[in-house]
């Protein structure tokens, strides 16, 4: 890439997804405190039909709107946008309208999409085979996290300890729901009911007496309407604690936050859509947990990056039970960047402000290789 000019960074963002407002905002945030100096920002939306649009760049659109909690979107009315190879491994943005019109070439991509056809491989395949570098976990590592139950068979294989629970697929629910339903009942009295790959706590249902099959089976069929494929675990009585971890500027061991314990507001059973961006739910950081907890908080978020195969950057979500058992709940590729996000905020009480963040997720990416790492 020249010298003379500022590195050309495409903000990807919205998506397919049911998160497609959340990745709004996200991008918003970043938006708002990337270094204009250093970069010149080709600003990219996906529409919720999946068209690819040349949008506006302005932060103030992509908020939550303080008094209707109304939430962003990207338009469908852009300017479509073609995305062709280009031999130097670039991406080109493109109006098919106009000519075409070469708009950019981009030396990389922030693709800060949450949920499936964004956060799950998919777009980071497209990435890969066009040769461009893009911040954030590739496309294994990004599949493997979003679907919960290849999460969670990662984790038990790699010796790390979570939550029991039970795969149900859209064959074994149709064919073999007795089986299924005998096995959530051995999984203890209380289950969370969620879709295997959905982020966000999107469709979720806590059932408190799991050998109530008419619940389960309402709870089953709520979450199979975000995907067809369907996870069951048993119930943690804990805290939740969640860590940020970013790959380190050296290429060693990966950087951890100080943990933060998160406080769900009054009147929800669990950290949900709504209780995490349109509630009063709130975040102690660093969590106050005893010191060697917070130390083995931490080994463990960099082990969890490390056995997944992450780059750039992660959230991973515990469980801290009042016996000092320490429980991975999840691992999330592309955490949310908005305001009232934990990522950002931990790191910024680690003394890692925003706008470095920003810097260090490009910067990772700007140093990979494209293709096999």
């Amino acid at each position: 890439m020249s010298e003379q000019r500022k590195i050309r960074v495409a903000v990807v963002f919205g998506g397919r997804s049911s998160e497609h407002e959340i990745s709004c905002v996200t991008a918003g945030s970043v938006l708002s405190v990337i270094d204009h100096d250093r970069y010149e920002v080709v600003p990219v939306g996906i529409t919720r039909s999946g068209n690819w649009v040349l949008t506006s760049g302005d932060p103030e659109r992509l908020r939550i709107d303080a008094g209707t909690k109304a939430l962003p979107s990207v338009p469908e009315d852009g300017a479509d946008l073609a995305l062709p190879f280009d031999a130097a491994g670039q991406l080109m943005v493109v109006d098919p309208a106009d000519g075409p019109r070469r708009l950019a070439e981009v030396d990389v991509v922030l693709p800060l999409l949450h949920g499936p056809f964004g956060e799950d491989g998919t777009i980071q395949g497209l990435f890969e085979m066009m040769g461009v570098r893009y911040a954030g976990a590739g496309v294994f590592s990004s599949a493997a996290a979003m679907d919960k139950v290849f999460m969670k068979a990662m984790l038990v294989g790699n010796g790390i300890p979570t939550s029991g629970f039970v795969a149900v697929s859209d064959r074994q629910w149709r064919n073999e729901r007795k089986k299924v339903l005998d096995d959530v009942a051995e999984l203890g009295e209380t289950v969370f009911v969620k879709p295997a790959r959905a982020g966000s706590s999107v469709g979720i249902t806590k059932v408190a007496d799991s050998s109530d099959t008419d619940a389960v089976v309402a709870a089953v069929e709520a979450a199979r309407e975000h995907d067809p494929k369907v996870l069951v675990e048993a119930q943690v009585v804990g805290r939740e604690i969640e860590c940020g971890v970013l790959e380190a500027e050296d290429g060693g061991t990966p950087d951890v936050s100080f943990p933060a314990e998160v406080h769900v507001a009054e009147g929800f059973d669990f950290y949900d859509f709504e209780a995490k961006y349109l509630s009063s739910s709130s975040l102690t950081i660093p969590a106050g947990i005893p010191e060697e907890a917070t130390a083995r908080l931490r080994a463990m978020a960099a082990e969890v990056f490390e056995a997944m195969g992450c780059e750039g950057l992660a959230r991973v979500d515990f469980f801290y039970t009042e016996d000092g058992e320490v429980l991975v709940n999840e691992l999330n590729t592309m955490p949310g960047f908005t305001p009232a996000s934990a990522f950002p905020q931990m790191w910024g009480a680690t003394g890692v402000d925003y706008a470095t963040l920003v810097d260090r997720m490009i910067t990772t990416a700007l140093r990979r290789s494209p293709g096999l790492r």
